[in-house]
């Protein structure tokens, strides 16, 4: 399914996600539980089976594999956090490609550069011209690129299957008893955990301790019919290098591998995380948006002038204080971890971060201290 699931209304993107888990009893006890199917959960649970094959885990989604953030991305991949190179981070897209190559997931990784576009102060001989509240051109150029988002959810997901990992799509985690083990109930079961990592972004803030402490936000992408040689060089696309604004008002995008292009831009507000589950793009607020990115991507250039939009889609993101990830303890349990809110930077970072969260839930690896940050 396209995705994942679109019970929500939210479109559907141009990726596909073709994994999904055979049907199987929940364990009683299990050593790790991973609550959130998507990169970050995914790689998580992949990487610490990886390290610690003697150990069980769980992986827990509340819908199918991909059908939140992560399955809903534009697949832009870039080399920071949204707040820039926090303390200790490292190598993001290094360790992102190394991660990757361990488990053996093919998601059409590129990694050309990205353009930065500003109205102002650009290259004198930017390949990118467009007309967006002035002259839009190329800025400077960063590292990165892009991946396959549906491929990379089911490549992860198949690394997790492979090493062991017990994959439970359909499992949304109700409540937690914060005790020793840990007891999560599921679907009207309850089972045991020695350590938890809550990996659901916008979803469940209250489970994640993230409830008024990161706002949840829903963001708009639409895709176009591929296009001709021609008409990518006239756009400046032959280096297919992906964009984004450095001004307002904000845009970013990227070159598919049909030769369409994604555009996106616009957020929705919310007050809770949960107006998600009766969001409806084609209503209200998310309509009117759509409706301002056509005429917008419309003029930017005469070659989009007439171009068909095949896609139009959604997704939720998490924005953090300050912009910068969540990655510490669960202030209930010493034993539980929670990580999300990349910002809208979350494509590489999530997968990077994942693997750093399953070596610290083994004790391998301190936390980093963003918090103090």
């Amino acid at each position: 399914m396209p995705g994942g699931s679109n019970r929500l209304g939210w479109g559907n993107p141009p990726w596909t996600i073709d994994f999904h888990p055979a049907p199987r009893t929940l364990p009683g006890d299990v050593d790790f539980a991973v609550v959130g199917g998507g990169f970050t959960g995914l790689a998580a649970a992949a990487w610490l089976r990886r390290i610690s094959p003697g150990k069980s885990v769980v992986l827990l989604e509340a819908e199918r594999i991909g059908a939140g953030s992560s399955g809903r991305t534009g697949g832009l991949t870039l080399a920071e956090t949204a707040a820039g190179d926090l303390p200790g981070l490292g190598d993001v897209l290094s360790g992102f490609s190394d991660i990757l190559r361990v488990l053996d997931v093919e998601c059409d990784l590129m990694l050309p550069g990205v353009w930065e576009l500003a109205r102002k102060d650009a290259f004198p001989s930017s390949p990118v011209s467009w007309s967006d509240s002035g002259n839009l051109r190329a800025a400077r150029e960063v590292p990165g690129g892009t991946i396959d988002p549906g491929k990379l959810i089911s490549g992860l997901a198949r690394a997790a299957d492979r090493s062991g990992a017990l994959i439970f799509e359909h499992a949304p985690v109700e409540n937690v008893a914060f005790e020793k083990p840990l007891r999560l109930y599921v679907a009207g079961k309850q089972f045991r955990a020695g350590h938890v990592l809550f990996a659901t972004n916008t979803q469940s803030l209250e489970l994640s301790a993230l409830a008024g402490r990161a706002q949840p936000k829903f963001t708009l992408a639409m895709a176009t019919e591929p296009l001709s040689a021609a008409q990518l060089g006239e756009l400046g696309f032959a280096s297919r290098k992906p964009f984004y604004t450095i001004d307002f008002p904000y845009l970013w995008g990227r070159l598919l591998s049909s030769f369409g292009i994604v555009f996106g831009s616009g957020l929705v507000h919310l007050n809770d995380w949960r107006e998600l589950r009766t969001l409806d793009i084609a209503l209200g607020e998310p309509f009117e948006l759509f409706a301002r990115l056509e005429r917008r991507v419309r003029g930017l250039h005469p070659a989009l002038r007439s171009v068909e939009i095949t896609h139009r889609w959604g997704g939720p993101i998490l924005i953090g204080d300050e912009w910068t990830p969540v990655f510490r303890v669960h202030p209930r349990s010493s034993d539980a971890l929670v990580l999300g809110a990349y910002s809208g930077h979350g494509v590489a970072l999530s997968v990077y971060l994942g693997r750093w969260a399953a070596e610290a839930l083994l004790g391998r690896r301190e936390l980093p201290a963003w918090d103090e940050v």
